[in-house]
């Protein structure tokens, strides 16, 4: 039996990378592993034969491990988050009057002092 070293972290204040898979990643493939394992145990209970659950769990994790490879690659550590959260920013801000603006500019001058 053959001894296995897995280096985990790269550095001190560097993000955990394993495989590959840098941050969070790890965590969704482990996740998706859980949900396969779930899945082959209710298609097992239900009724399907062994042979097809084996076949569509192992192609379900097949293209689960592809997927993550290729969003850990492409967006790296931090830039799904960022990718998310530019979506939530408005296109633009319509304002119908000047009020606001209006406001502001008195308050920050009207005390005088």
């Amino acid at each position: 039996m053959a001894n296995s070293v897995y280096v985990i972290n790269k550095g001190i204040n560097k993000s955990i990378e394993f495989k590959g898979l840098k941050a969070q990643y790890i965590w969704y493939l482990g996740g998706g592993m859980l949900i396969l394992l779930v899945l082959f145990a209710i298609l097992y209970i239900v009724g399907v034969s062994q042979y097809i659950c084996l076949v569509i769990v192992l192609a379900a994790g097949a293209g689960l491990v592809y997927k993550i490879y290729e969003l850990s690659n492409k967006y790296g550590e931090h830039g799904m988050m960022k990718m998310m959260a530019k979506r939530s920013v408005p296109k633009l801000v319509k304002s119908n009057s000047r009020r606001g603006f209006i406001n502001l500019k008195n308050e920050n001058h009207g005390s005088g002092k």
